[in-house]
């Protein structure tokens, strides 16, 4: 197992003008030609409610400088936290809250609303922050924030075809000595990192204050469907790292360098006020 350290200054590399005034929860996709795209949740208000459509950043580098190129998902409804994923030279797009809504493109450009299907999803089980990872040649999980038992959880759901989803349980749950309890659930953003054997969970654990709003706990498990019950300490699963960062992706760099990524709203102390910024992270023996 490793522990992953930040172990450089934070940089911004995309700030939103046109469109918004922030960048908050966001995916960044490498395209086949190099570009690089950052697509995130941005707007003038800097609240959950007035969040209905994305930014797009392109550059040809991680590091940036990512030039704000246009918005995208604009249909009038709210647009949360977007996943984006390649398969067969087609990218998928996924999104919420509630219902999970998914888009499809091939150049990362234009974007075609396709109607996919939840199997046994229990309310609010699956309604923001999603995170798909490829598991196996015909096996997809998708990871999202939701509640399980009026408490914060990670949900999962399985699919082999990107379009019909079941629900298959909790990757990650809470239990009801944590000292964050907001109603909508502490766990955010979820991110899956594989590295040898161990499936690293990154995800936010915060009540949108300031003084957590920056708080990323990572969770490890050999099985990426289970990742325990966090009781802060009190028996259960642990964080082997807590770091700083918001709505955090895991990114590798085209020389093989990870590097973690931070967002969020305004007045909420991050490292760069408008900005997604990145430091590099580095996996050190544990």
């Amino acid at each position: 197992m490793k522990i992953p350290r930040i172990i450089s200054d934070w940089k911004p590399i995309f700030q939103a003008k046109k469109y918004g005034n922030y960048i908050n929860d966001h995916t960044i996709i490498q395209e086949c030609n190099g570009t690089w795209h950052l697509i995130g949740i941005t707007g003038f208000g800097g609240g959950p409610s007035t969040e209905r459509y994305f930014v797009h950043g392109l550059s040809e580098h991680l590091e940036g400088p990512f030039y704000e190129h246009s918005k995208v998902i604009d249909t009038g409804m709210l647009a949360w936290a977007p996943c984006v994923i390649e398969h067969e030279k087609n990218y998928y797009m996924y999104y919420g809250p509630s219902p999970t809504r998914m888009a499809v493109s091939p150049d990362l450009h234009e974007w075609f609303g396709y109607e996919i299907s939840l199997q046994g999803n229990p309310p609010l089980t699956c309604h923001r922050d999603h995170f798909v990872l490829k598991c196996g040649t015909l096996e997809w999980l998708m990871y999202v924030s939701g509640i399980y038992k009026g408490r914060g959880c990670v949900s999962l759901l399985k699919s082999q075809d990107l379009l019909n989803w079941k629900f298959c349980g909790y990757a990650l749950t809470s239990g009801p000595e944590l000292l964050l309890k907001p109603a909508w659930g502490a766990f955010e953003s979820p991110y899956i990192v594989k590295r040898d054997e161990w499936y690293y969970l990154f995800v936010t654990y915060t009540d949108c204050s300031p003084e957590t709003y920056h708080q990323t706990l990572v969770f490890t498990s050999k099985d990426p469907c289970c990742f325990g019950c966090y009781r802060e300490g009190r028996g259960g699963a642990e964080p082997v790292a807590v770091l700083f960062g918001h709505a955090s992706e895991i990114i590798t760099d085209d020389n093989g360098d990870d590097y973690i990524t931070t967002c969020g709203w305004n007045g909420m102390n991050i490292p760069y006020e408008h900005c997604v910024s990145v430091a590099k992270l580095a996996w050190e023996d544990q």
